[in-house]
């Protein structure tokens, strides 16, 4: 348990973008509740292991294991992920008490000669591992190779830049957080590339029975970045994909009816991107759960669920 003598301690992975994310939660927190912040380093399967798909190896839970294990052995006081990569079932024991710092949710593309998806030469060998990009490039342009990418963020960029690919696809967030944006060719809309749930955003996870750190990092959150992320994980939650299935989702808050309503756009779709289904609903943004699950049980009454590997 965390005494008023010594700081929090927070556990991150060792890339360079986790630990620009806890340095940065750690800024906030500084900032609004001047508690002062320790990082951690915690080794994680997904940064070891980099030679093979994560499906291949436990999915995005392996990014998130580690993490989880130092909390409950107290080692660590929180722990920040990339909301993106925390698995939708969360253990009892634990909570995300802040999501927050929710920035473009957006894809990239990356390519050396600076092409754009429509633009890149026939056969273009490009990068990503992620199921929900390769459909949804397909879709767009059957006509590209899809080679496989792991690595760290400023090691992905850096293949593309080196001419490895001729182009890679990455979600903006990273590349921006890391200064990297000058590398970006082309931001892929909403119509060509929805994002993964919770893309963009950080979850700040604690144990759910050490309230003196719970008080602390509540002050973090933010209710957009919760209702948005809320809804879309909902969704992925009910209509029973993972980090394996081409499933993309994308929360909205604007004005609506008098108040303020939560859009949620979602796609579904083959893993070649022969088939592609998107759908998009609204409700008030108090009814995120809600509405995430309305848009699942639409989508596998719709015939959704036989896109799915």
């Amino acid at each position: 348990m965390r005494t008023a003598a010594r700081p929090l301690r927070g556990g991150t992975r060792a890339s360079t973008l986790a630990r620009w994310q806890t340095a940065r939660i750690g800024e906030l927190l500084a900032t609004r509740t001047h508690v002062h912040c320790e990082e951690i380093l915690v080794s994680t399967e997904g940064d070891r292991t980099l030679d093979r798909p994560l499906p291949e190896i436990g999915g995005k839970g392996v990014f998130t294991e580690a993490l989880e294990a130092s909390l409950r052995e107290g080692t660590i006081d929180f722990a920040v992920h990339s909301l993106k990569d925390l698995p939708i079932g969360q253990p009892d024991d634990l909570v995300v008490v802040a999501v927050c710092l929710r920035t473009d949710p957006r894809d990239v593309l990356i390519a050396r000669e600076k092409w754009t998806l429509a633009r890149l030469p026939r056969d273009a060998r490009v990068g990503t591992s992620s199921t929900r990009r390769t459909a949804q490039l397909l879709a767009a342009r059957p006509d590209i190779v899809i080679a496989s990418l792991r690595g760290n963020v400023d090691t992905r960029v850096r293949k593309a830049l080196d001419g490895d690919y001729d182009a890679i696809v990455i979600a903006a967030a990273g590349v921006e957080r890391l200064g990297l944006g000058d590398a970006i060719s082309e931001h892929l809309g909403f119509d060509v590339m929805l994002p993964a749930p919770g893309q963009g955003a950080l979850a700040v996870q604690c144990r759910a029975d050490d309230r003196a750190t719970r008080d602390l990092l509540e002050s973090l959150d933010d209710p957009v970045a919760r209702a948005t992320t809320t809804a879309e994980r909902t969704f992925l939650e009910e209509l029973g994909g993972g980090c394996a299935a081409p499933v993309a989702a994308l929360g909205e808050i604007g004005p609506g009816g008098g108040g303020t309503t939560l859009r949620l756009r979602w796609l579904v779709a083959t893993p070649d991107g022969t088939r592609v289904v998107r759908v998009e609903k609204e409700r008030p943004a108090d009814q995120a759960e809600t509405l995430g699950r309305q848009l699942a049980h639409a989508a596998v009454a719709g015939g959704a669920r036989e896109l799915l590997p």
